[in-house]
Order: C-alpha cells, then structure tokens, then sequence
C-alpha cells in the first residue's frame, strides 16, 4: 500500500519516541491541553511500526 521510505535506526527512534510519549501519557494523568498534546506520540509509533512517513513521501524523501 504505502512504500517504505523509513530507515532502520529512523524507525528505532521513532518508536522509542512515541512509546515514551504514550507511557507519560497514561503514567502522569495529568489534566489540561499539555496533557493531551502527549498522544502525539501515536504518529511516531504507528509510522515507526508500519515503515512508512506520509510526510517523507510528500516532500521525496527517504532515509531507507
């Protein structure tokens, strides 16, 4: 479906990124805007995951 425009040390990142995001998210429970901003982090583990940056691909770019 999508081509795979992601390295392997670029997935890595991206990973470890949004799986520490999620965990603050559900460790702090906190309230407000700034508490909800960390669910951010779906983007960079679902991207890390699948191999593929939507935005990689609209801008030509690949670290693969």
């Amino acid at each position: 479906m999508f081509t795979n425009n992601t390295g392997t040390i670029d997935r890595i990142l991206r990973v470890a990124v949004g799986a520490a995001l999620l965990i603050w998210f559900f460790y702090d429970q906190g309230t407000g805007a700034w508490h909800y901003a960390k669910l951010i982090g779906l983007v960079p583990l679902l991207t890390g995951l699948l191999g593929t940056c939507p935005t990689y691909s609209i801008l030509g770019i690949s670290t693969r």
